[in-house]
């Protein structure tokens, strides 16, 4: 085997065994080693983000197949494997969970001073839980990094969380131990189906699942199990509850892992399993979640509008924005999804960055009121302009990240639905009104607080080690989105031409059935 086919096989347990590398560095570290601490962090979330840089850059952009696969016996008497693999679907969200990684290590400098060790094994842990998510070709093993994340992101919250910490952390919890219960069931209930209609082996390869002819009630029932899951991860409306409270209360690390890819997985997992394993239901289900998607966007927006503190409000913005993201997974419209899917990694981007600086101010004056800041954009210009930068992507101005998607996302669903595109529409013109309104409170006016007045700006790290890279990645997918666009086409393709091919055979069996119907009543008279 040559060095080129070992990285194509070996690429993402390597990924992982780097951060579980790291992990294990950093305790059997001394508590007391800070800096090593730090660095090795830094060092094992760098190298995986290259791992994931050299994988883009071998990428076969044509193809809509699993490249970069691995597979090895795992639980063999239920015919559960450890199965990875990437395609355009889940490579844009692998690299973003790495590119994130190093910031987080990095923003968390000055703000986390107590149980360094314990705070940087709960990163190391979530993120190898993350690329365990996004590259899983086995439902088991999917949902074995999707309930392994859950503890040490609990942990983040309950220890480093700020207020009502320990509240945010349960409620976050017991919401996703619930769905991810439901979801259990359904892998269960399909693996079995498998089993009994092919008289094969059981397995939870998602190769050998999509397979399946199952019958529309199971389809439905098995939707809802996994769609349950989903919503809640998103958040959809109304399962949206544990979001505010976790990002409020979480540190600005937790936060940004929060924001910039968890919620991610709910859709996610709409896009990778909902829609081509049951495909029907999808189509019945479809007109219900883009209505409560459509009601997300306005409703996330009217929340965030009348919020007093800063953090609350950027969590009820992520609300809104997901909102555009399921309208356009459930559009099933190429356009709209590519645009879906080019947003999650604009909005981990635009957000997560804006977490950061509101963590970055929150250092400075331990306080999140808008009520506290006016005007201090006078004694932080640098600050002033890294925020307008995201607050700008947020709001979706060409050239940034943030346009692109949501653009794509509405032309694809005036296509289908113009009325659906058309309400959605309304959630931009409001996200516009109220960041503007953040950035006039806190930035603009008088200085009226005298712990306003001598704010130190931006250091060196702030600037071009955390917030410079994220400004970096969203002036290339606003300038040039095509570079990740492209690879993303054919797989996203492939999955709205099964949603598609189900569609026209159920209607065809609508047709069939008519017709049998019209000439039984014709037979009978």
């Amino acid at each position: 085997m040559g060095s080129g086919e070992l990285f194509e096989t070996m690429a993402i347990p390597f990924i992982i065994a780097v951060l579980l590398t790291g992990t294990t560095l950093v305790v059997i570290t001394p508590s007391d080693a800070k800096t090593r601490i730090r660095g090795i962090a830094l060092a094992s979330t760098l190298a995986a983000f290259l791992i994931g840089v050299a994988m883009f850059l071998r990428f076969d952009w044509g193809s809509s197949d699993w490249q970069f696969t691995f597979d090895a016996t795992w639980i063999p008497s239920i015919g559960a494997q450890i199965s990875f693999g990437v395609d355009g679907i889940s490579l844009p969200l692998l690299l973003l969970t790495l590119f994130l990684g190093p910031l987080c290590v990095l923003v968390s400098i000055g703000e986390i001073e107590e149980r360094i060790k314990e705070f940087h094994i709960c990163l190391l842990l979530i993120e190898a839980a993350l690329v365990g998510v996004f590259t899983a070709r086995d439902l088991l093993l999917f949902y074995a990094c999707w309930e392994v994340m859950l503890v040490p992101m609990f942990l983040l919250i309950a220890v480093w969380g700020s207020g009502n910490r320990f509240y945010a952390a349960v409620k976050f919890l017991l919401y996703t131990l619930l769905g991810g219960v439901l979801m259990l069931v359904g892998i269960l209930v399909l693996s079995l189906h498998y089993q009994h209609a092919t008289q094969q082996p059981m397995t939870f390869s998602l190769d050998n699942l999509l397979h399946l002819q199952l019958p529309p009630t199971m389809q439905l029932w098995l939707f809802l199990a996994f769609a349950f899951a989903f919503a809640i991860k998103v958040p959809m409306f109304p399962f949206h509850t544990w979001l505010p409270d976790a990002h409020t209360e979480a540190p600005t690390a937790g936060s940004v892992i929060l924001a910039g890819v968890l919620l991610k997985m709910g859709s996610y997992g709409f896009m990778r399993f909902c829609l081509p394993l049951f495909p029907e239901a999808s189509q019945v289900l479809a007109p219900v979640i883009a209505w409560l998607s459509i009601l997300a966007i306005i409703y996330g927006a009217l929340m965030s509008w009348v919020q007093t503190d800063i953090k609350r409000l950027i969590a009820y913005s992520s609300v809104s924005h997901m909102g555009f993201i399921t309208l356009g997974i459930f559009a099933f419209h190429p356009t709209a999804m590519s645009g879906s899917l080019l947003q999650m990694v604009n909005h981990g981007l635009s957000t997560g960055m804006l977490f950061m600086l509101v963590g970055l101010l929150y250092q400075r004056r331990h306080t999140r009121l808008m009520s506290e800041f006016g005007g201090i954009a006078k004694v932080m210009p640098a600050y002033a302009a890294f925020f307008l930068i995201a607050l700008l992507a947020s709001v979706g101005l060409p050239g940034l990240n943030g346009f692109v998607g949501e653009f794509l996302i509405l032309a694809g669903t005036f296509q289908v639905h113009w009325y659906w595109a058309a309400l959605a529409a309304f959630g931009v013109v409001l996200a516009a009104v109220y960041l503007l309104w953040l950035w006039r409170n806190v930035f603009h006016g008088p200085i009226t607080k005298l712990e306003n007045q001598n704010l130190p700006d931006l250091n060196g790290r702030e600037k071009w080690l955390v917030l410079a890279p994220a400004v970096i990645a969203m002036f290339a997918i606003g300038i040039y989105p095509r570079w990740l666009l492209k690879p993303m086409e054919p797989s996203v393709l492939a999955v709205a031409q099964k949603v598609k091919a189900a569609q026209v055979a159920h209607a065809i069996q609508l047709d069939k059935s008519l017709s049998a119907q019209i000439s039984q009543a014709e037979a009978k008279r």
